[in-house]
C-alpha cells in the first residue's frame, strides 16, 4: 500500500462469521479504506452499516457483469449498503468510505468488488448522516464470511 495507507485493524476469521465489526475507528484520517480478501457461503454483495445505524438512511447502486452479460440494481431508504461481491471461490473487495470523520456531510462509499467465478462490480453508496463514523459492520447478503478470510480498515493520511 502507497505510504499514504495507514492499516488501522486487521481481522483473519478463524471460523465462518455472519458479521465483522471494526468498532473504535479513530477520526484522524482522511478517509476509509476497507480490504475483504476470501470467500463467503454463498455469492452475494457485502453489506455495510455505520455506527448502530439500521433505519432506512441508506441508498445504493451496483452496475455488474459476467462477461457474458451486465445488469444493474439499486436500493432506496435501506437499511444498509450493498457494496462489493463476495463468492464462495476466492474474491476481494475495495470499499472507500470518503470524509467520514466529517460531521457537516452525509457519507459516500465507492467500491469495487471481483469474485473470480462470476462476476465483477462497481458500487456507490450512500448514508445520509452527518455523524463521524467510529464503527463498520460488515456483512454479506448470501451468508457468512468463512473461514481464513481476511478484512483489513486501512486509513489515508491527510496529505
Amino acid at each position: 500500500m502507497p505510504k499514504t495507507y495507514e492499516p488501522i485493524a486487521t481481522t483473519t476469521l478463524g471460523s465462518a462469521q455472519a458479521t465483522v465489526t471494526f468498532s473504535s475507528i479513530p477520526g484522524t484520517y482522511t478517509d476509509l479504506i476497507l480490504v475483504i480478501d476470501g470467500t463467503v457461503a454463498a455469492d452475494g454483495s457485502f453489506r455495510l452499516y455505520f455506527n448502530t445505524d439500521t433505519a432506512s438512511n441508506y441508498s445504493w447502486t451496483q452496475l455488474y457483469g459476467s462477461g457474458a452479460s451486465a445488469a444493474s440494481n439499486r436500493g432506496s431508504n435501506d437499511t444498509r449498503i450493498s457494496v462489493g461481491r463476495g463468492g464462495t471461490s476466492q474474491s476481494n473487495s475495495i470499499i472507500q468510505v470518503q470524509n467520514y470523520a466529517n460531521t457537516t456531510t452525509n457519507k459516500t462509499v465507492i467500491g469495487r468488488g471481483n469474485n473470480s467465478g462470476a462476476i465483477v462490480n462497481a458500487n456507490v453508496g450512500l448514508w445520509r448522516s452527518t455523524a463521524a463514523i467510529s464503527q463498520i459492520v460488515i456483512s454479506n447478503e448470501s451468508g457468512n464470511l468463512q473461514t481464513g478470510s481476511v478484512l483489513t480498515l486501512y486509513g489515508i493520511k491527510a496529505a
